[in-house]
């Protein structure tokens, strides 16, 4: 028998999510972002609930390469752009556009000019990709100089999305100099989608907010109306009634204050689930809300069923998804719920693409 531990899918929900997304920016196309797997959702899997997608998003050429091979024949944008000269011709002959954000990049563009969409980034003061505002009229212009380098849109990436003035100086520099030239935009990324309309422009990035995640410390999922795609499940595998005094797990850092049931769940740090979550990160048992003990091991944690009488061997748990959001697991483990979700690893022993009944 295989262990219990399952990851669903649940592609209506992905579908519905994009729509909500599309809604908060209607004029803008919208480029689906499904680098780290689809945030571990597994790219495979997503992709077809992706088709209204105008774009997609990726970290790499392998990312890409894959989309490809699934059959998605639309745009399809490198974040990252290039990290070898010799990545160009593959993304001449499959169509695949790339972040110019370094020098190099163009050079390498210069020595073998192709013709594939391209788009500058400037750095805004997030200082990690992006070219500082002069060297990004310098690009600009160096590319406008070659007649296969044309296809031009202009990139930025904000830092402090999430925040109510997190955008104001980024923007005001973006407009500065993204006005300069007569090329589209892209700005917006999740938390800037729902957040700051005036980044809308014509290209909207949307990630975590696809997959049912807030991009916000302060407003839920559910509030976004988005609905969870990534549901983690296992069983109780067993249970121990220990006395007061008695500890649970590795290094005893959890200790009975009275008599206490305790269940143990096949899942652990090996799939995916943090090993930092502390005592009273919370979790569902039959549905009903309850919380861990003890510290997380590789392929086993426990939780509290003193309230939960009825809990026995084989009964259902939720890690997260459906009614307890991965964004409270990750606050609980002090951690965001990209982490979670990209940290899911291929252990738990079914990823079902199916959709589920949410």
């Amino acid at each position: 028998m295989t262990r219990p531990l399952q990851t669903q899918i649940d592609t209506n929900a992905l579908r519905h999510n994009l729509t909500v997304i599309r809604a908060q920016a209607p004029n803008s196309k919208l480029m689906a972002v499904v680098k780290a797997n689809a945030y571990g959702h597994h790219i495979p899997t997503v992709l077809p609930a992706l088709a209204a997608a105008d774009a997609l998003a990726v970290a790499s050429l392998d990312e890409a390469l894959q989309c490809r091979q699934l059959g998605w024949n639309k745009p399809i944008l490198l974040l990252e752009g290039v990290f070898e000269s010799k990545e160009l011709g593959e993304c001449a002959a499959q169509q695949i556009g790339m972040v110019i954000h370094h020098q190099q990049q163009i050079d390498w563009l210069c020595q073998q000019p192709i013709r594939v969409p391209l788009f500058v980034k400037l750095n805004n003061g997030m200082n990690r990709l992006g070219f500082q505002p002069d060297a990004y009229h310098r690009a600009i212009a160096a590319l406008r100089a070659h007649p296969l380098l044309s296809d031009i849109t202009q990139i930025s990436h904000f830092a402090d999305a999430d925040l109510a003035d997190g955008i104001e100086q980024p923007m005001r520099l973006i407009q500065q100099h993204f006005s300069q030239h007569a090329y589209p935009v892209s700005l917006a990324n999740s938390a800037a989608i729902f957040r700051h309309p005036v980044s809308h422009r014509d290209w909207i990035r949307p990630g975590i907010a696809l997959y049912g995640a807030t991009p916000f410390a302060d407003i839920p999922a559910t509030d976004l109306g988005l609905k969870p795609v990534m549901h983690v499940t296992s069983r109780l595998i067993a249970i121990q009634s220990i006395a007061a005094g008695q500890a649970v797990g590795y290094g005893h850092t959890w200790v009975a204050e009275r008599p206490t049931r305790v269940g143990i769940v096949a899942c652990g740090y090996a799939d995916g689930y943090p090993r930092h979550a502390p005592s009273g990160t919370p979790i569902l048992v039959d549905q009903q809300r309850t919380n861990t003990l003890g510290r997380v091991s590789m392929d086993m944690l426990c939780v509290n069923l003193n309230h939960l009488p009825h809990a026995n061997v084989g009964s259902s748990v939720t890690l997260w998804g459906g009614n307890l959001s991965v964004d409270e697991v990750a606050q609980s483990a002090g951690t965001i719920g990209y982490e979670l979700l990209c940290a899911r690893t291929p252990r738990p022993s079914n990823i079902l693409p199916e959709a589920c009944q949410t």
